[in-house]
């Protein structure tokens, strides 16, 4: 016998409707799982890798409507051992069925932008039935969404079923990257454009202008949180952890806010006619590097690296 059909979930009422960001992040301690999952709340999980698994240890997130889901971003790990993405996303949509039944339920795999470190287990869903991933590629994230001759300038929506999602584009990190804002949580998904870390902005001008669009978009709508990709900068103000980095016990919190947003736009403007590396307090931003300055980060990640290796052997 088919399940009933569940059609009385209400993405509107109420929200944004509070949820829970009380979670002690992994961050490359021995014993911690791969993949670690968080509720956020009832129709919205944060997922992370590892450090052990990766040093970029991406946060990716999983969001449920009445018709689809939607996994924003795959992570850095392809090996689905190593890395047991298409489990445990399968597991968790069993589970949200499991309360919520209904027949012909579909997934959609996108990313936040097309870098290797978020799109490295596309692979996993590649045979899943019921499922569309959005290829990597600018010309294919415009066309799958929708934006047609409004990137990126304009701002579409994405229905899940019930929970309608904007989208914005954000180039200037990465030419297809993308920023989603979910009404329900009040979370504005930014993947690699803000979060507290280092803020590579290869395209400047296309990064200052995303800025300016996010920070007009969060006056004009309720954000609760901004959500990013990363962590990289320590609890302390104005320190990043070393590329590399496979243990951040002091790491700083995921969520930044709409103020931090502001931040981040009002910085980027300051520095606009400055190519290199610029510290703040709860990020660092990176002006178009040049090959001076990402030798730098590499040589600052690999003494990093080999003093950590050091202490382990003693």
């Amino acid at each position: 016998m088919s399940p009933t059909t569940d059609r009385t979930i209400d993405f509107t009422t109420g929200a944004p409707v509070a949820g829970s960001l009380d979670v002690a992040w992994v961050h490359g301690a021995a014993g911690e799982p791969n993949l670690q999952v968080h509720h956020y709340d009832e129709h919205t999980v944060i997922l992370r890798q590892s450090k052990r698994v990766t040093y970029e240890a991406p946060f990716l997130f999983l969001l449920f409507g009445e018709e689809r889901a939607l996994l924003l971003d795959t992570g850095a790990t392809e090996d689905a051992e190593l890395f047991p993405l298409r489990a445990t996303v399968d597991r968790l949509i069993d589970q949200w069925l499991e309360r919520h039944p209904r027949e012909g339920y579909g997934l959609v795999v996108a990313h936040t932008h097309g870098h290797g470190d978020h799109v490295a287990a596309d692979a996993q869903f590649a045979d899943r039935p019921q499922t569309a991933v959005v290829a990597r590629e600018p010309e294919a994230v415009r066309d799958f969404f929708g934006f047609g001759d409004g990137w990126p300038t304009g701002a579409v929506t994405f229905d899940l079923g019930g929970r309608v999602l904007d989208i914005l584009g954000s180039p200037g990190h990465h030419a297809a990257a993308i920023t989603c804002y979910d009404p329900w949580t009040g979370i504005l998904f930014t993947g690699d454009t803000v979060y507290p870390g280092r803020l590579y902005a290869f395209d400047f001008p296309a990064f200052r202008a995303t800025l300016d669009r996010l920070v007009a978009f969060a006056e004009t709508n309720p954000v609760t949180h901004v959500l990013g990709c990363h962590v990289e900068m320590k609890r302390r103000r104005r320190r990043d952890y070393p590329i590399g980095a496979t243990y951040q016990p002091a790491e700083h919190r995921l969520e930044l806010t709409s103020a931090d947003l502001a931040a981040v736009r009002d910085a980027a403007h300051a520095v606009a006619g400055r190519k290199g590396i610029h510290r703040y307090d709860n990020f660092v931003i990176f002006n178009e590097p040049g090959k001076a300055d990402q030798l730098r980060l590499l040589a600052r990640g690999r003494l990093h690296q080999a003093l950590a290796k050091l202490t382990r052997r003693n």
